[in-house]
């Protein structure tokens, strides 16, 4: 039974999802929540795309003691010397470098000869050796390369110093059937690849990069890239907790299996999604609201029976669990501490109390506190000390058959206190057309979603709205009993990332 190892992209190919923008406090957060789920290697993002990306990589590669930190960098010293800076810390390190290799990115993108790709991705990998013992080597857009030229270029990197091969499927274009015959192709004809680890990283642009990973696994790859809940560039990447429980559930047909602590995935996923704002659809395999559901009769029956009739995991496999009256607002600080630890939270003292203080005010409001409420009141409330403007107040007039009229109230970082009021189309928009008046900030309300985070009339609402400035996307959340509120919170969360976002070069896309 082999062990495949996992290389978790969710805080870089996953982040480069459009509109998606997360906080350093949030990458954290996240890949300390990686860390639990027992992922081999963590790519905390791209050093030299921004001055705020290579600070988010340099703490995650303080904070993280228990996984592989990676940073991808292009084949270029200035990246290569950015990614040293924000991994020297790192208890365990690798650089993942890369250059595209297919004949249409040579002619198109890099305007290059093989001669010139091959002789650039030897001298990086040769350059990056000297930093780190861990070298992994993309070649962008293997699945479009002439296999003879790909065999050339692996061949060469390895004998570099390369530690790691990855072949990604850059553009979701193969077919499970090609795509492991790929791998079969370089295992026969590079000498020496048995030595390294071989990667796969597959988009889902035709749908099939879950597929696709698990044909490389078929065919000998040893290492499976991807992400939570397959967010990425465009469809996205193949989904790991997908690629985890298929080898979980079908060992006695890939005769393999990853580290993976399977009952940490209900968690990371309800994380990802919360930070991202990227929301998980019902229908989603693994960890989709109705991943578990039965609404047949015929299926119900089954089910009551033998559960292994209609279900093929086991909801509490994954970390599923029912909802239950945990704290209630008789409970102590000591033993809401306890539940944060046991929600897979790791925080200071003094969001410890933050978060606290806004668990007694929602008791106040609700009769019975789940496990969901903790995790949704807990993600909203722990943002940034440093934020450009904190909603203090919103006042709201509305009637059938009167205009809707908001007022807001908002505190600069600086101390000072802007009002303004605005009328609108609805309570929403007037609400909305206040907070632009008063930060003088000119947004477009690209989308806009409102979920229950539970059930019931006293649930709490979750808003994501996404806001388009120029070429700027970001992306915001709220949650409070009240959704007017909840809607402003996120508004003004997300014209905080803005205002953030101005200050440093926009992150560079790439595979």
């Amino acid at each position: 039974m082999r062990t495949i190892e996992i290389f978790d992209t969710t805080l870089r190919d996953g982040e480069q999802s459009p509109g998606v923008n997360i906080s350093m406090n949030e990458k954290v957060e996240i890949a300390l929540q990686l860390e639990k789920l027992g992922v081999t290697r963590i790519e905390a993002g791209f050093a030299a795309a921004s001055p705020g990306d290579q600070k988010s990589v340099a703490e995650i590669a303080r904070r993280v003691k228990n996984s592989t930190i990676v940073t991808l960098a292009r084949s270029t010293k200035d990246d290569m010397d950015k990614a040293y800076e924000a991994l020297r810390h790192a208890q365990n390190a690798c650089l993942h470098v890369f250059i595209a290799t297919s004949p249409i990115h040579r002619q198109y993108k890099l305007r290059m000869t093989k001669e010139q790709v091959l002789e650039r991705a030897v001298e990086a990998v040769k350059y990056a050796k000297k930093y780190f013992a861990e070298v992994q080597f993309s070649a962008e857009d293997a699945g479009r390369t002439e296999i003879p030229f790909l065999a050339e270029v692996v061949e060469a990197v390895i004998k570099a110093g390369a530690t790691t091969i990855n072949l990604p499927d850059t553009v979701g274009y193969m077919t499970p059937k090609e795509y492991g015959n790929l791998f079969r192709e370089m295992m026969l004809r590079v000498p020496g690849i048995e030595k390294v680890r071989l990667s796969c990283h597959c988009h889902d642009d035709l749908g099939m990069a879950v597929a696709n990973s698990l044909a490389a696994i078929e065919a000998g790859a040893t290492q499976v890239e991807g992400t939570i809940n397959g967010i990425g560039e465009r469809a996205g990447n193949a989904a790991l907790e997908e690629v985890a429980l298929a080898l979980e559930t079908r060992k006695d047909y890939y005769q393999a299996t990853t580290a993976l602590n399977l009952k940490e995935i209900a968690r990371t996923s309800q994380l990802v999604s919360r930070l991202t704002g990227m929301i998980v659809p019902g229908n989603k395999a693994v960890v989709g609201a109705n991943a578990f559901a039965h609404e047949s009769g015929i299926h119900q029956d089954g089910v009551l029976k033998e559960a292994s009739t209609y279900e093929i995991i086991r909801p509490e496999t994954v970390g599923f669990k029912s909802n239950k009256l945990v704290l209630g607002k008789h409970s102590g600080r000591h033993a809401f501490k306890e539940k944060l630890v046991e929600l897979g939270y790791h925080l200071e003292q003094q969001e410890i109390d933050t978060a606290f203080t806004a668990f007694k005010v929602l008791c106040d409001k609700k009769k019975e506190i789940s496990d969901d409420d903790i995790l949704a009141l807990v993600d909203a409330k722990i943002v940034p000390a440093a934020e450009s403007y904190r909603l203090e107040s919103v006042q709201l007039s509305y009637g059938n058959l009167s205009m809707p009229t908001a007022s807001v109230r908002l505190v600069r970082a600086d101390g000072t206190i802007c009002e303004e009021a605005a009328c609108g189309n609805g309570s929403v928009d007037s609400i909305y057309k206040a907070i632009d008046r008063a930060t003088g900030e000119d947004v477009t309300l690209a989308d806009y979603k409102i979920i229950s985070v539970t059930q019931g009339q006293d649930a709490l609402g979750e808003v994501f709205v996404r806001l388009q400035q120029g070429e700027i996307t970001v992306t915001g959340r709220g949650v409070s009993t009240d959704v007017l509120e909840a809607s402003a919170i996120a508004y003004v969360r997300a014209i905080n990332k803005i205002v953030e976002r101005r200050g440093e070069s926009m992150p560079l896309a790439v595979n």
